[in-house]
């Protein structure tokens, strides 16, 4: 965990300036690249805080960025898997683990993409994108996921660091994963609940 936490600091040192001179478009890109074709796992949410830090009104501005451009990469991946995703992931994971996961989408639609978008790695968020796109799930339906998740995780960051300054980015190591499951359980929860009404009014 150590060698992460360390490994993830150089990544970010390195990255920093080149995001510094480029501002929220550089955050954008960069999590458009990690939600697509790399994986630069809280490389974001590190550098949201780095920036916050230095200019702390931008902090919406920051979070917005990177939750849009985290939104493009994953609508990316979507588009593929739509397009012939079924044999990719064939290839990584077994036929009833796909279609347990394509359950998952048919039993709960939009809750499958909206709370895994809240998560934090080491969470296997991509595969939960691809499954988006073999399900079927409409484009519109699927980007509000997304950005809905995305937003309220990205924003979160960028408010604690706002709020909390350099003191942030402890207490984001510390406590990012179980705010996230949390909020992502209450999530989970309410939308069950609203799929089991709308059911029983159906029925």
């Amino acid at each position: 965990m150590q060698y992460i936490s360390e490994l993830l600091e150089q990544i970010v040192a390195w990255i920093l300036p080149i995001a510094e001179r480029l501002g929220a478009p550089g955050l954008a890109v960069i999590a458009f690249l990690d939600s697509s074709f790399l994986s630069l796992p809280q490389v974001g949410d590190a550098l949201i805080v780095a920036l916050t830090i230095q200019h702390p009104p931008r902090w919406i501005l920051y979070s917005a960025a990177t939750t849009i451009g985290s939104t493009a990469g994953c609508f990316v991946l979507y588009s593929l898997a739509k397009k012939g995703g079924e044999a990719f992931l064939l290839k990584r994971f077994s036929e009833a683990q796909v279609e347990k996961g394509l359950g998952v989408f048919r039993r709960y639609g939009l809750l499958a993409v909206i709370v895994p978008a809240f998560l934090p790695p080491p969470t296997p968020f991509k595969i939960f994108v691809l499954l988006a796109g073999l399900a079927g799930v409409r484009p519109i339906a699927f980007i509000a996921g997304i950005a809905i998740g995305r937003a309220f995780r990205f924003g979160g960051i960028g408010w604690l660091a706002y709020m909390y300054g350099p003191q942030a980015t402890q207490y984001i190591k510390d406590n990012l994963a179980t705010a996230s499951l949390i909020v992502a359980g209450l999530v989970l929860v309410v939308g069950v609940v609203v799929i089991l009404v709308r059911r029983r009014k159906k029925a």
